[in-house]
């Protein structure tokens, strides 16, 4: 069968490999680009082992052709972490033991990692659905959840607080951008604790709520 000249953007940067028509993503990725953290399993798309990210979904890389994966975003376990520093997904998975045999980890990771970029604060239910395509032998699927979820509460807290909670936070109006920084620091704090906000919003008030 004929081979033709396929560009495929894996990870950021921009492959040139050669690849039948029947060649699959999978299959090029594992053994063209030696990006092996994405396993071969059942090859069926039951077992979820080849997981990857396809333009920020997660799909099974051995349903797909290389040549459809061609003009998209391509994102294996090896482009997740930044260079020595864990994705918070990554080290979830270690602190709370969610890794065991590691065989369906990539497969785990990505399937998370696309949960959260369509849903940053998802519930358990939430998280059993994403993963329900990825089977593990190993850890009976709770420790997984509780990373996935633990990784969601990390991340919150590194993002940007839209102008919606903005105008909830209490003391800021005509202050000082120290006083304010100082108002939203605590704000954000309360919010990823779970503080008494009611109790907190009079504490803040009461600090200079005119200002």
């Amino acid at each position: 069968m004929a081979k033709r000249i396929v560009e495929l953007e894996v990870n950021g940067r921009v492959h040139e490999i050669a690849a039948s028509p029947n060649r699959t993503l999978l299959e090029a990725l594992r053994e063209d680009l030696g990006l092996t953290g994405t396993k071969q399993g059942c090859g069926a798309g039951d077992c979820g082992t080849c997981t990857v990210l396809l333009d920020g979904r997660a799909v099974n890389a051995c349903l797909i052709l290389a040549v459809q994966a061609a003009g998209h975003e391509i994102v294996t376990i090896e482009g997740v972490a930044h260079g020595p520093e864990l994705h918070p997904l990554q080290a979830a998975f270690v602190d709370h033991g969610a890794v065991q045999c590691g065989f369906c980890t990539p497969g785990m990771v990505l399937s998370g990692m696309a949960l959260l970029h369509t849903n940053p604060d998802p519930t358990d239910d939430e998280i059993r659905v994403a993963i329900s395509g990825n089977l593990c032998r190993c850890t009976g699927y709770q420790k997984i959840v509780e990373a996935v979820s633990a990784a969601a509460d990390e991340m919150g807290r590194d993002r940007p607080i839209d102008s919606d909670t903005l105008a909830q936070i209490p003391g800021r109006e005509g202050g000082d951008m120290e006083q304010t920084s100082e108002s939203i620091t605590a704000w954000a704090q309360g919010l990823a604790t779970g503080e008494d906000l009611e109790a907190l919003a009079s504490s803040l008030d009461g600090e200079g709520g005119d200002r």
